[in-house]
């Protein structure tokens, strides 16, 4: 998940993740351009969070909570490995 510190979104996205049992793996960008531009390039989004499961990118925290409430995120993430 990309992220940065203050973002309560991350924040949100990280509580979420990790009551369905994620493996959580967050890459900071306080302060790193170069990470910003390489999360923008993969994404085609210049906002945080920005989570993957696997190599899947389910988007930002809206799209997380969305899958939950279909039901979605932890059949998706069994299937990652968590």
């Amino acid at each position: 998940m990309y992220c940065t510190t203050d973002c309560p979104f991350c924040q949100r996205a990280e509580k979420l993740l990790l009551r369905r049992g994620a493996k959580l793996e967050k890459i900071e960008l306080d302060g790193d351009a170069e990470g910003w531009a390489e999360m923008e390039r993969r994404t085609g989004r210049d906002t945080v969070p920005q989570i993957f499961i696997g190599d899947r990118h389910v988007g930002g925290y809206d799209e997380l909570v969305e899958l939950d409430m279909d039901g979605e995120l932890e059949p998706l993430l069994r299937g990652q490995g968590g």
